[in-house]
């Protein structure tokens, strides 16, 4: 079978399991037991610890100890490492968790979903978490990443956006692939989620259209099958009123509604247009709203307001998706390490896309920064009255190459106000603790999955350090990134 001539549309285990034989992929040796000595470790938990040694086996890290001492034999024994461990001098390097993308979606646009799990893990993403596609293709997606046939991140997923009576990504145009699903009563809302349960989903995603009544619906529902809640604000809700039932709450958008000192006025606009609707798209419906409100809400900011909405989110893990919301402000393309990034894409035809779409953007003026700046801003009053953020991407939307832009949200939150530390934190332990694994991932110590990223600076120096990517260490098994690479540069 040639990758070139894959069908658009995936979704059935046997095709992923054919996609085994396209050139360029090599099945991950088996975990061999790894010492990295004499490293500085760093985590969210622990801080800042130098001259450490830690051993892992299989997918565990068995030992975290100073370098010294592990050097003796006795405690080397005790630490439970067998001999015939492959040794990784970390004199000078930065030894950080594996990183977390909490907002992709691998089914966007089909001809980059098989290349998207090297990518992932080139560029130290060793956990993505789904927030929207076919139930059942990345059912089969996760078999195939599970499988141990081939290197891929951890995946957790959401199925597709719960959506209401309209559906905004309904498959009618190509830049909305149907990830999207109809709820449009209570009943189907229960349904929904007992199917997602069934199906291995980890949590559900809630989108723009659905009404209060479901809205409710699903939350009980979601809440009743033990599954987390991801979000977006309902326009028919404010966000004082969904954020505190949600997990998490994706791309600050409609926040920027709640913080207006006409807040009521908005919400009841909006409640009147969509009463009032008689189209049958839900993209257009979203669309005008969202032109109609979003810089004039931004215009009537008032703190008092805005204070309420940062109390309401006080629980709910904010996932802001800056690169996607101030693209205006930091065009990926204008960065020099674009063009080698975006060398690693295939296809070859979806990356001379991308390339096409770049030079066009870089001949075009800047667009209106107003969104971008208002997220950023917004991101540091949320990040100072304590509201957990998140790291995620929304890759591949809008020339987001999977596993690079994450490097640039964690720039742009430390721009907005996290420290690099705190950034780090939004990328391992924060999505761990949204789905109660902080006691499995997230953190080096023992006992916890051997998903590691060896670096050649340390990013507390600078958060730009982490894309100075030396090893991965994924599932227990080591990588370069130079060995992902040719598979990324293959077609």
């Amino acid at each position: 079978m040639q990758c070139s001539t894959l069908p658009r549309v995936l979704g059935v285990l046997l095709l992923l399991a054919g996609l085994a034989g396209c050139a360029g992929f090599t099945p991950p040796t088996a975990p061999v037991p790894l010492v990295i000595d004499d490293v500085t470790v760093v985590d969210a938990v622990n801080g800042v610890r130098e001259r450490q040694q830690v051993h892992v086996v299989g997918d565990s890290i068995v030992y975290v100890g100073p370098a010294d001492a592990a050097a003796d034999p006795e405690a080397s024994a005790a630490a439970g490492l067998p001999p015939g461990a492959r040794r990784i001098d970390g004199r000078g390097r930065t030894l950080i968790p594996g990183l977390w993308d909490m907002h992709v979606h691998l089914t966007f646009e089909p001809a980059i979903t098989e290349a998207m799990r090297t990518l992932f893990l080139a560029h130290g993403i060793t956990s993505v978490r789904d927030t929207g596609g076919p139930l059942d293709t990345l059912v089969a997606l996760r078999a195939d990443y599970e499988s141990g046939r081939r290197p891929a991140p951890r995946l957790y997923f959401s199925g597709p956006l719960l959506d209401g009576r309209f559906v905004v990504y309904d498959g009618g145009d190509p830049g909305r692939p149907p990830i999207g699903t109809r709820v449009a009563t209570p009943e189907a809302a229960t349904r929904w989620v007992e199917t997602l349960k069934a199906s291995g989903a980890d949590f559900i995603k809630i989108y723009e259209l659905v009404d209060p009544v479901v809205f409710d619906a699903l939350v009980a529902a979601a809440e009743a099958n033990d599954l987390p809640i991801a979000a977006h604000v309902p326009l028919a809700l404010s966000a004082v009123e969904a954020g505190p039932k949600l997990d998490s709450l994706e791309h600050v958008r409609n926040l920027e509604i709640a913080c207006a000192a006409n807040a009521e006025e908005l919400l009841r606009d909006r409640l009147a247009t969509l009463a009032g609707y008689r189209g049958e798209r839900g993209y257009l419906l979203r669309k005008s709203i969202h032109e109609a409100q979003r810089l004039p809400a931004i215009a009537a900011y008032d703190s008092a307001h805005c204070k309420q909405v940062a109390e309401a989110m006080a629980d709910t893990v904010q996932v802001p998706t800056l690169r996607l919301n101030a693209f205006a402000v930091a065009r990926p393309f204008e960065r020099p390490d674009w063009e080698p990034a975006l060398a690693r894409v295939t296809p070859s035809e979806l990356r001379d896309a991308w390339a096409a779409d770049a030079a066009s953007r870089r001949a075009a003026e800047h667009g209106d920064p107003t969104f971008g700046d208002w997220s950023m801003g917004l991101v540091g009053i949320l990040h100072g009255a304590g509201v957990p953020i998140g790291a995620g991407t929304d890759t591949p939307i809008t020339l987001s190459i999977p596993g690079y832009s994450l490097h640039t949200e964690l720039e742009l939150l430390v721009r907005s106000g996290l420290s690099p530390l705190e950034a780090l934190e939004a990328a391992t332990l924060v999505p761990a603790r949204f789905f109660s694994l902080e006691d499995e991932i997230g953190t080096i110590e023992v006992g916890r999955r051997a998903d590691l990223v060896l670096l050649r600076a340390n990013p507390l120096d600078d958060i730009r350090n982490t894309r100075e990517i030396e090893a991965v260490v994924s599932r227990g098994v080591l990588y370069s990134p130079d060995e992902l690479a040719p598979a990324l540069l293959a077609d």
